[in-house]
């Protein structure tokens, strides 16, 4: 079983079945938390699943693996009283076990400007011969642009044609995302990227985990579709960095 099947399985268990006992057969001894959700340690996470409501359930929409990395995009229904846009990223240990956890949610927006959802669009990885060169072309594009925020090179990475958003804020295209910039910045929310922790690629998707401000520190977690060598669609997660975790291993 690879590493995709084994999360999706471990995942089905322990919040599609809610079954607290699939802790015991997927879960590390040493599992290491980064979610605000719960403390470290397979206890912390059996009380989590033991405590999950009825009408609890989670929606996936995609599978990024990348080595131990497998990272789970979709919404969960029942955490609150809204439902919540996830990204969950699961590190795989040696013994095929989950060892350490890190999220992001944000809520459900009924209507976005783009008109899609946060969620919608291709689901699948595609071109999986392209991984490499995708995630060389994301990080330049993390370096320069995101953290460096020289936009006059924006088109180099970006498609000037094609450019679906499903950020909640913004509408497709470059115009629609500087419109949405603009109005962020006059806030006070401006997009400041400070470090990449993580990259998860999988043939045509690449996800970054990155930290900055965007007028209060936070995690930025970013998803791209790439086609011929540029950007042509973008999912995110904007979550503001809680001052306490039930832990001490932070948020990256």
């Amino acid at each position: 079983m690879g590493n995709k099947e084994l999360v999706l399985q471990a995942a089905d268990e322990l919040f599609g079945k809610k079954d607290p006992a699939a802790v015991d057969r997927w879960v590390a001894a040493d599992y290491r938390q980064h979610s605000s959700l719960a403390a470290d340690g397979p206890q912390a996470l059996r009380d989590l699943v033991a405590g999950l409501p009825d009408g609890f359930r989670y929606e996936g929409a995609r599978v990024i693996a990348d080595g131990d990395l497998v990272a789970l995009h979709g919404t969960y229904y029942g955490f609150g009283p809204d439902p919540l846009v996830a990204f969950d990223l699961f590190r795989v240990d040696a013994d095929g076990k989950l060892a350490e956890h890190w999220d992001a949610l944000t809520p459900v927006v009924a209507k976005t400007a783009s008109g899609r959802s946060q969620t919608d669009g291709q689901g699948a990885p595609r071109d999986l011969d392209r991984t490499e060169a995708n995630r060389a072309l994301v990080l330049e594009f993390a370096e320069r642009v995101l953290k460096g925020a020289d936009y006059s090179v924006l088109t180099d990475f970006i498609s000037t044609e094609t450019y679906l958003q499903h950020n909640a804020e913004a509408a497709d295209g470059l115009d629609g995302f500087g419109a949405a910039a603009a109005k962020w910045g006059e806030q006070g929310k401006n997009l400041v990227y400070k470090t990449v922790h993580k990259v998860v690629a999988e043939g045509d998707l690449v996800l970054l985990q990155s930290e900055g401000e965007f007028g209060v520190p936070v995690a930025y977690w970013d998803l791209f579709r790439v086609a011929d060598g540029k950007i042509v669609e973008h999912w995110d997660v904007i979550a503001p960095v809680p001052a306490e975790l039930p832990h001490s291993n932070g948020l990256f």
